[in-house]
């Protein structure tokens, strides 16, 4: 039923589209600056075009370029300059009035003889070419059918994420941990993402970076370079967009997040630009407006911003600020109606304010220096819902102060040095109590109180160097090393990869390196022993091959193995793997003597938008375990094994857009629960003899969208229609007890879940 709804509004649209569309189409226009990729210097009188047209323009002494009086609809920008690989950039879509403006990068050709024509068209290729790294721009995160504009989900579509819940976006990187990832925003880290972030970890519901802002987004599955570091898993790169220097530009937005307004425009001295944009949910005015009983739905808004100003041609600082505004508190009765374990009061309050200068000390490289402050403030009260009894009280501060620097120089056309250093001061309060219970196992646990004040300092460099052996083969080698004053404890992580093109179509890749992250701080201070415990270790193994099968098609294969190391067990419960678990409380005895390894195999599948078509199918099979102090191996909580995905779209006209994401996972590895010694201590008790040893049914979902843009003289409106789970799967999100009942029972995760959204622009 909803589906055929869908499609009535389909044709609804489709009915009135060339009544509001005119006959005569808008124009806008297309700037940007090209930049060599490697320096950032700019390129003086390097060509661009719109392809499929008779437009374009040269850039000028600051690599800036104006294409004017462009038709609206959809381009793929083209650029050359002499030496360097032609790069084609798609998705740039010209808006009624609007500037739009269009960054490029450029690299040195790695292959020129009078035998080799190389052209790198809609996939840059460079010698040193990174392995596991995949970049998505703005307008594919905005479309993308299931992820409601939030960065985090997009990356659901490739094959080194493991699906978890639909209610959550957390990113299960190869076999690890939501804690094992790290954000960047315009070299700034940013702890968490997401509204209601999960406590010493990196996931949540919903994500909190506006996609208006975002330019593109780098995203490294695994054998990250070495100027990321304290991070085990991956790497979200984000880069916000530098705002218009000359005119004010003005959106509005309804959509699946909230509702709220994105605003820029010029700074009032000088060259420069800013961004502003306030959102807010609007769940709650709709369960007031429809009287539905007990359910509380969660109030979250934010505010984030980003103003740049360059001080000379070499110099620009820019200033970026994003904040989160969370609470929840369902009472008991709503808990009990909705089945729900918990219930309480939830208020979270977090935020980073930061500044980066970047520098172009040469045409042969530059650095970005950034000062950031982070902020974030837990306020929770959580009650028993069966027995009303306290759960858990999260009072907690976690600031930090942030210093990082980090250099990039082209010594030689063979030779490129990276190296930098970054220093945080960390000031965390804590007022927390974990109320002692019946454990997972039957077991006593006994009340923890945790008050103190830590006040410690991270300490970090790096640096690495690239070797173009040939004009076909490259090395990187490189270390960094870190130091926590908490723990006292000092570790090093040297890393090697290393690029080989076999033709101009295919190129070998292959990593190999140490990774060290600190455990939590949470987990650390509830026992002064645990300042003893080491440095969480990973070591990873990759091995890659990319082919271009068309110039806008490219498959890439590749198999990679991780082996963990010095994690954190507790001895009284030997067959339980701390960090997998939800809550980092209640452990008596811990040891650095936790060992897991993940092991698979990727292949992705990747068209652009050349012509109509656009698409990315992978597969993924992977196997996820640790050993426990009892000396067995076990799945990890995470181990899907098979993943699949088909994510992609068709484009038949500059006013359309369709899309759709199909997703399957094997079933996620349970332990059973025991019904007998449950229906005793009323609270789930689960099969300590068979931790992780049954499954969950397997997942699959297919999520649909439709795109209708309108283009006016001097205003845009984009309405989307999608529908999540349009076949209504009845996917599994847990298993749980239910004391009221006596038994077994099972929360689902979303069923069909229909979604509007517009953004008007003026």
């Amino acid at each position: 039923m909803r589906l055929r709804l869908f499609v009535v509004c389909i044709l609804i649209l489709s009915l009135v589209a060339p009544s509001i569309s005119g006959q005569n189409a808008p124009t806008g226009t297309v700037t940007g600056e090209v930049r060599d990729a490697s320096t950032q210097s700019p390129l003086i009188g390097a060509n661009v075009m719109l392809k499929g047209t008779d437009m374009g323009a040269a850039t000028d002494e600051r690599g800036q370029f104006k294409i004017s009086g462009v038709q609206v609809g959809s381009y793929t920008l083209v650029a050359r300059y002499i030496g360097y690989q032609t790069t084609k950039i798609p998705d740039v879509i010209v808006k009624s009035s609007r500037q739009v403006l269009v960054p490029v990068e450029i690299r040195v050709s790695p292959l020129r003889s009078e035998e080799v024509t190389f052209t790198a068209g809609y996939f840059v290729k460079e010698l040193n070419d990174p392995a596991s790294v995949t970049s998505f721009s703005n307008e594919a995160i905005r479309r993308a059918p299931g992820s409601a504009g939030d960065v985090s989900r997009i990356l659901m579509s490739l094959p080194s994420i493991a699906k978890v819940n639909d209610q959550s976006n957390r990113l299960i990187v190869r076999g690890g941990n939501p804690m094992e990832n790290a954000f960047f925003i315009d070299n700034i880290e940013v702890p968490n993402i997401n509204h209601f972030p999960d406590m010493a970890s990196s996931g949540g519901p919903i994500g909190m970076v506006n996609t208006d802002f975002i330019e593109d987004v780098s995203f490294y599955s695994g054998g990250f370079p070495v100027a990321y570091g304290d991070v085990l898993s991956s790497v979200m790169d984000i880069d916000f967009r530098k705002g218009n220097t000359k005119e004010f530009y003005g959106q509005l937005d309804f959509n699946f997040g909230g509702f709220g307004g994105t605003f820029e425009g010029p700074s009032p001295v000088g060259d420069g630009a800013w961004m502003l944009s306030a959102r807010r949910s609007y769940l709650d005015f709709v369960v007031q407006a429809l009287d539905v009983g007990s359910t509380v739905a969660p109030v979250y808004g934010d505010i984030q911003g980003k103003v740049k100003y360059d001080l000379s041609p070499n110099h620009r600082v820019s200033i970026i600020g994003l904040y989160g505004d969370d609470h929840n508190s369902p009472d008991r009765q709503t808990g009990i109606e909705n089945k729900m374990i918990y219930y309480g009061n939830q208020d979270i309050y977090q935020g980073t304010t930061g500044l980066n200068w970047r520098a172009l000390w040469s045409e042969h490289g530059y650095s970005n220096t950034s000062l950031a402050f982070t902020s974030e403030q837990f306020h929770e009260d959580w009650f028993e819902t069966n027995t009303g009894g306290r759960m858990s009280r999260n009072h907690s501060l976690e600031q930090m102060l942030k210093l990082r620097n980090s250099n990039h120089l082209r010594v030689h056309q063979s030779l490129q040095l990276n190296f930098g250093l970054e220093a945080k001061h960390l000031c965390t309060d804590y007022d927390n109590y974990y109320a002692g219970m019946t454990g997972t196992f039957g077991d006593s646990l006994p009340d923890v109180y945790l008050q103190d004040e830590i006040r410690a300092n991270k300490v970090r460099v790096f640096g690495e160097g690239t070797v173009n052996l040939t004009h076909r083969f490259a090395i990187t080698a490189g270390v960094s090393a870190m130091c926590f004053t908490y723990t006292d404890k000092w570790s090093g992580s040297p890393r090697l990869s290393m690029s080989y093109i076999i033709t101009d179509r295919t190129t070998l890749t292959g990593s190999i390196g140490l990774y060290h992250q600190q455990s939590p701080l949470l987990l650390l201070v509830q026992n002064p022993d645990y300042q003893s415990l080491r440095p969480l270790r990973a070591i990873h193994y990759i091995a890659g091959i990319k082919h271009t099968l068309a110039e806008d098609t490219r498959l890439t294969f590749e198999v990679y193995r991780k082996d963990y190391s010095d994690f954190p067990m507790d001895q009284a419960r030997p067959c339980i793997f701390v960090i997998d678990t939800d809550r980092f409380a209640n452990f008596s005895s811990l040891v650095s003597l936790g060992v897991a390894n993940s092991r698979g195999m990727e292949i992705i599948l990747q068209k652009k938008l050349a012509k109509r078509v656009y698409g990315l199918a992978s597969l993924s099979y992977f196997r996820s375990k640790y050993r426990g102090l009892d000396n067995q191996w076990r799945n990890r909580n995470y181990d899907n094994r098979l993943i699949a995905s088909l994510d992609g779209g068709y484009k038949p006209n500059k006013y359309w857009d369709f899309s759709m994401r199909w997703l399957y996972a094997g079933g996620p590895p349970y332990t059973p629960i025991d019904m007998e010694a449950s229906r005793e201590v009323h609270r789930a008790v689960y099969q300590e003899d068979h931790v992780n040893e049954a499954r969950y049914p397997d997942y699959h979902s297919m999520n649909i969208r439709a795109d209708r843009r309108f283009y006016f003289r001097q205003t845009n409106l984009t309405v989307y229609l999608s529908v999540w789970n349009v076949y209504d799967r009845k996917n599994i999100a847990s298993y749980f007890w239910n004391d009221a009942e006596g038994k077994i029972d099972v929360i689902y995760q979303w069923r069909v879940l229909p979604i509007i959204g517009a953004e008007f622009e003026f």
